[in-house]
């Protein structure tokens, strides 16, 4: 039997070599230098644009990117398929395409103010282009902001203690904000204080773990006992759940309109090395485990000793015929929906909006871009791997998929891994239920900032007093919380999850295409095969996996009764027509950008005599030839 020693060793080889070497190479290629100033200083203005440390910035960028969808789109990918397609397209598709999509996103913004990809876009094929962009990503952030709040409400209730433990490190943060940019003490001294307390929280939620509502183990404080009051709403049949999901919305909405030096940088920083921790601790228990000590911690279903072999089929068949789950889930062909399921873990579009929205406005020197925007993509294919190797040690079959099936192997099975340090199953469990939701909670309100950032860019300079309303961040930033609450209590995870991965996808396609755009108009001379090959790939796998989804499984299954079993509830009926609208939406979407772009290329590059398309769809001979 294979050992999850070799999902390491494949994963830590590739991006190894990746990093080294084509990391390298495009960083000359998009020519960073130190000597021109980045946004962050040129624009400084203690609100978005603040330069912070390589190391600072880094763990807010890591922790941004590094969602939920890295554990729960692999672990599902293993239970359909197998671990071998899973662990292949992390390892070589990350350093090729995703790392690549990171990379070039923050440098193309970097040479556009700090701007986003959509005004990017717009620059070089007109204002049409760039609302379709914008409008396109707009949707995807409140997708995000729903599924994980949603999915951060799931672990809390299952781990009151990680609940605590998360409270704890966000007030630590606020905290270290006041201590670095208002008393200006020391940023050594601090960060050992401070990552010292993130640590003892995970202890203090062992001891006092905290719940809202409901029937809990004993020890743990609810809030409002076992009945909830009439505001709470029942999510996923829970009271709690509802609740938590309520207060990550809140949440959300007031990191969004807070200045970054107050929580965003200081957070995500205090919260990378609870990250790095996880991530590099279980890859570390992996080896250590592996040639010296062993695991000690038995299977929670089994009662067997659990060890460091794989326990999970390498191979479940192309339609995943010999998954646990054949007889529960439709259809499932391994092209395109494997590309689809495993999103955040190999390449994904919100990255784009991440590194073009707070990233770049926080770039201390341009050459920083190579360690934090493509080593911080492969660090998030490090995350799939640990949660490839965690549930290869447990493979337990709970749920269906989403959630349900990831937590408990992410949490128990990197629990049991971590045992091989030394570390105590039991906390270790906690730990591990701690580093997701961390990884959530920093995607999640980051997400509302960029989609306050967006809405900002469509309005532009405010002329009515509807703009203005629009362009003020506290309205903005309540509508994007509010659509994102009533996503949730009207729709089910499968569809939600299905959404954001299709819009996931696309996405990145589309900035893919931006960055392809921008390479042609900069100079002739640039190659467009780094950029433009991915980018293809990506539009035909997701177009692929929509089209799949939308009419085989729910138009063919869920309206029509024909591949499975047709719905009967009206308001079912109405969410499954609204999902093939949305993917037909987002397909349409992405093909008019496709070609807008191409147009553009065609011209600037001199491929045939059509001229550069313009907004509306007009000539343009006078298209942009440099940045």
């Amino acid at each position: 039997m294979a050992g999850v020693i070799w999902i390491v060793a494949l994963v830590l080889g590739t991006f190894t070599v990746a990093y080294l070497g084509y990391g390298r190479y495009l960083s000359q290629f998009v020519e960073l230098d130190d000597s021109r100033e980045t946004p962050a200083h040129k624009y400084q203005d203690g609100q978005e644009y603040v330069p912070a440390k390589k190391p600072v910035l880094l763990g807010h960028h890591y922790s941004s990117i590094a969602g939920g969808a890295p554990i729960v789109g692999p672990i599902t990918a293993a239970f359909i398929w197998g671990w071998v397609p899973a662990v292949l397209w992390v390892a070589i598709g990350n350093p090729l395409l995703g790392a690549v999509h990171d990379f070039t996103s923050l440098s193309s913004s970097l040479r556009h103010e700090g701007k986003s990809i959509g005004y990017i876009i717009g620059e070089y094929v007109g204002d049409r282009g760039k609302n379709m962009l914008l409008w396109f990503a707009f949707l995807l952030v409140i997708l995000v902001v729903a599924v994980f709040s949603l999915v951060i409400a799931v672990v809390f209730d299952a781990y009151p203690a990680a609940a605590t433990a998360g409270i704890i490190y966000i007030a630590l943060a606020l905290v270290f904000g006041v201590w670095l940019y208002q008393l200006n003490l020391s940023f050594a001294i601090g960060t050992v204080i401070f990552v010292a307390g993130v640590f003892a929280a995970v202890f203090i939620g062992i001891e006092y773990p905290v719940a809202f509502v409901g029937d809990h183990a004993a020890g743990t404080i609810v809030v409002f006992g076992e009945t909830a009051p009439g505001f709470i709403p029942e999510l996923l049949g829970s009271a709690n759940i509802g609740a938590w999901v309520i207060t990550m919305l809140v949440y959300g909405g007031a990191a969004s309109v807070l200045p970054v030096w107050i929580l965003l940088q200081p957070r995500d920083y205090l919260s990378s090395f609870l990250l790095y921790t996880g991530v590099g601790g279980t890859i570390l228990a992996v080896i250590v485990g592996t040639f010296i000590t062993g695991m000690t911690a038995t299977h929670p279903e089994t009662g067997g000793e659990l060890t460091f072999t794989i326990v999970q089929d390498a191979w479940y068949g192309f339609f995943g015929g010999g998954s646990p789950f054949a007889g529960d889930l439709p259809l499932m062909p391994l092209f395109p929906l494997l590309f689809v399921t495993i999103a955040c873990g190999t390449i994904s579009g919100f990255h784009s909006l991440v590194s073009s929205g707070t990233t770049a406005k926080q770039l201390d020197k341009e050459t920083d871009a190579r360690l934090i925007g493509y080593g911080g993509m492969l660090g998030e294919g490090l995350l799939a791997a640990v949660a490839l190797s965690a549930v290869a040690v447990v493979a337990i079959p709970a749920g269906t998929g989403g959630i349900g099936l990831a937590l408990p192997n992410f949490a128990l099975g990197g629990g049991a891994i971590l045992t091989a340090l030394g570390v105590p199953f039991a906390v270790g469990e906690v730990f591990m239920a701690l580093v997701l939701s961390a990884f959530l909670l920093t995607s999640m309100d980051t997400a509302v900032r960029l989609g306050r950032y967006m809405i900002e860019e469509v309005i532009g300079t405010p002329e009515t007093s509807v703009q203005e309303a629009g362009a003020n961040r506290y309205v903005n930033t309540s509508v994007i919380v509010v659509v994102a609450f009533f996503l949730l209590g009207s729709g089910r995870w499968e569809d939600l999850w299905t959404l954001f991965g299709g819009a996931n996808q696309l996405l990145a396609a589309m900035a893919l295409l931006t960055v392809t755009v921008w390479l042609a108009n900069w100079d002739d001379t640039k190659q467009l095969i780094s950029t433009g090959v991915p980018m293809a790939l990506m539009v035909i796998i997701t177009i692929a996996g929509l089209t799949w989804v939308s009419m085989y499984q729910v138009l063919g299954g869920r309206l029509l009764g024909i591949t499975t079993p047709a719905e009967t509830e009206l308001l079912a009926q109405i969410s499954a027509v609204v999902q093939v609208l949305i993917a037909l939406t987002l397909i349409g979407l992405a093909v008019s950008l496709v070609w807008i772009g191409y147009g553009n290329i065609k011209a600037v590059r001199g491929i045939g005599e059509e001229p550069a398309v313009a907004d509306g769809g007009e000539p343009d001979a006078d298209a942009p030839d440099d940045d």
